[in-house]
């Protein structure tokens, strides 16, 4: 019983380098052809994407089922309904909307916005370890802090005579806090 759990056959280590490689490029071709934008980090559909091709290359490596052939064609597979999501995203906002998380303001200027910082499941303790590594030493240096769509914390900061660009945030969900007194 030991045993099954500790030898494999020489056959079987070349098959899996096989199809490691075999995917690996394959892999490759399809993010050269589709785009970096594949893995990157940017909504829901990229952090599944990210994750399925990773589960698929880990089942297809690993063993003879699925086989070589099924492990591709199903990574193509994700590729392509990537490439259509964000196909669609662009093209419309209705898609994007349903697709995309909204970014939510934890911090205007000095004030914490506890609600929203519920909201988001962070603590108090979690917003100052965002600060500290944004090298804000007081909250008077604090312009604003963002809970991106991806899940990570901008901190923006600066001098007090700095002008924001209301554009930057127009999709951030609470941004009309950072203007009220202008």
């Amino acid at each position: 019983m030991f045993e099954k759990w500790i030898s494999v056959a020489l056959t079987d280590l070349a098959m899996i380098a096989l199809s490691a490689v075999v995917l690996y490029a394959s892999i490759l071709l399809y993010t050269r052809t589709v785009g970096l934008r594949s893995f990157s980090k940017m909504s829901a559909a990229d952090f599944a994407m990210t994750i399925a091709v990773g589960s698929m290359f880990g089942s297809t490596v690993s063993g003879p089922s699925p086989t070589l052939l099924m492990g591709m064609f199903a990574i193509l597979c994700l590729f392509g309904i990537q490439w259509l999501l964000a196909a669609l995203r662009v093209r419309s906002d209705r898609v994007s909307n349903t697709i995309d998380n909204q970014p939510l303001l934890l911090m205007a200027g000095s004030e914490i916005l506890y609600d929203n910082l519920r909201q988001t499941n962070m603590t108090e303790s979690d917003l100052f370890a965002k600060l500290r590594e944004a090298n804000a030493m007081s909250f008077d240096q604090v312009k604003a802090v963002v809970f991106e769509t991806t899940g990570d914390v901008s901190v923006l900061h600066s001098s007090k005579d700095t002008k924001m660009e209301p554009t930057i945030f127009d999709s951030v969900i609470g941004a009309e806090r950072l203007f009220e007194s202008r």
